[in-house]
C-alpha cells in the first residue's frame, strides 16, 4: 500500500495570489499572512506574484487568467464577503467558491480558497489574524502542501 502526504515545504515554482481590493482592511490582512507564511517555509519575494481585483466575484476569473500562463505551482484566493441586508451575498459566495473550484480542478493546479465568507466585520476581522489565526497563512500552508502531495502523485 502506497500513502501519500504532502508537506510544508518550498517549491521551486511560482505561487499566484489573487486578493480582492472590497473590504481590503481585511484582505491586506490576509494577503499579509499569506506572504509571510510562504517565506516562512522557503520562498522569496520573487516567487510571488500578487493580482488585485475589485471585489470578490472577479477572483476566479483572474485565477484562470494566471493558471493558463502555466508559470504558477499553485494559487491561492483571498478575499472577504460581509452578509449585508440582501441576498446578494448569497450569489457572491456561491458562485466565488465554484469558480475557484473549477479553476483548480480544470487547470490540475493546487488552488486555495481563503475568501472570507462571514455575518459580521468583527468574524472577518478575527480570521485574517486579530484574534489568533489568518486564513491567508492557512492558506499559503495548504497551496505547499497540495503542490507537493501532488508531486509526489506524479512521481509514484
Amino acid at each position: 500500500m502506497t500513502t501519500f502526504s504532502g508537506n510544508y515545504q518550498a517549491t521551486d515554482g511560482k505561487i499566484g495570489i489573487v486578493v480582492a481590493r472590497f473590504n481590503n482592511f481585511v484582505t491586506e490582512r490576509l494577503l499579509a499572512g499569506a506572504q509571510d507564511s510562504l517565506e516562512r517555509h522557503g520562498l522569496t519575494s520573487n516567487q510571488i506574484d500578487i493580482a488585485w481585483v475589485p471585489g470578490a466575484f472577479e477572483i476566479p476569473l483572474a485565477l484562470q487568467n494566471l493558471a493558463q500562463t502555466k508559470q504558477y505551482a499553485g494559487l491561492i484566493a483571498l478575499g472577504a464577503v460581509i452578509r449585508g441586508e440582501t441576498s446578494h451575498y448569497d450569489y457572491v459566495c456561491n458562485e466565488v467558491a465554484k469558480g475557484v473550484a473549477q479553476v483548480g480542478l480544470q487547470q490540475n493546479l493546487p488552488t486555495m480558497f481563503g475568501v472570507l465568507t462571514t455575518d459580521t466585520v468583527e468574524q472577518a476581522v478575527n480570521r485574517a489574524g486579530v484574534k489568533g489565526g489568518n486564513k491567508g497563512a492557512d492558506c499559503a500552508e495548504s497551496v505547499l502542501e497540495m503542490i507537493d502531495l501532488q508531486h509526489q502523485i506524479n512521481l509514484n
